[in-house]
């Protein structure tokens, strides 16, 4: 663990370090949320975690790297989305910044499966509807399909901010993050870094 985190952070030193010509597109997950993962529940519990977790705020002992506080200095603005914990998460990386708050940068949803007599973890429950939604399992959420197109109109959005500033850097949602950063690769983007199931998360992208 100890390794790859050093790995990460010498990752995000040559992308700060990388020359400025290049386009830059920096997706960043935000910081440990204010609620508790460490607990079994039935579906219908599930379910309520989903609301209070979209509500949470971050977690007031959950601090940036500072690296990635570096690679966000001189930053006039951070795209987020509308959820505190990305918006707090974007004010604890560049507190100077103006944040620009769009529902295009929204994590892909999550519903909780309809499963009785069962107790899970959160997390086991997360990987359970995650595996789900793929499958097609979206009732009343957005699917897969609309996710990737959602995030084909993010990434117009910060190739834009790219083109006008030299750097975008948007600080949102772990799975969101990872879709919208196949769809740089695929208009030609080199990453920095992987997406990981981690707060803090970073990764580079960019176009020479």
């Amino acid at each position: 663990m100890r390794l790859a985190r050093r790995k990460h952070r010498r990752a995000l030193s040559e992308a700060r370090a990388a020359g400025s010509a290049a386009l830059r597109i920096v997706l960043v997950r935000h910081g440990k949320p204010a609620i508790s993962t460490k607990h079994k529940t039935s579906h219908h519990g599930f379910a309520d975690y989903i609301d209070a977790y979209e509500a949470a705020g971050l977690d007031p002992d959950s601090a940036p790297p500072e690296e990635l506080r570096d690679l966000a200095r001189g930053i006039k603005a951070v795209y987020t989305s509308h959820r505190p914990r990305s918006q707090e998460s974007a004010k604890a990386i560049a507190p100077h910044a103006e944040l620009i708050a769009d529902i295009l940068f929204e994590e892909a949803p999550l519903a909780s499966p309809r499963i009785p007599l069962i107790k899970l973890g959160v997390p086991a429950w997360a990987v359970m509807s995650r595996i789900l939604w793929h499958a097609g399992y979206h009732p009343e959420i957005e699917n897969y399909r609309r996710s990737k197109l959602r995030a084909q109109k993010a990434a117009d959005i910060l190739v834009a901010k790219a083109k006008n500033d030299g750097t975008a850097v948007l600080v949102a949602h772990g799975y969101f993050n990872a879709i919208l950063g196949r769809e740089l690769t695929r208009r030609g983007f080199r990453s920095t870094g992987h997406h990981r199931v981690r707060f803090w998360n970073a990764v580079v992208y960019e176009l020479p």
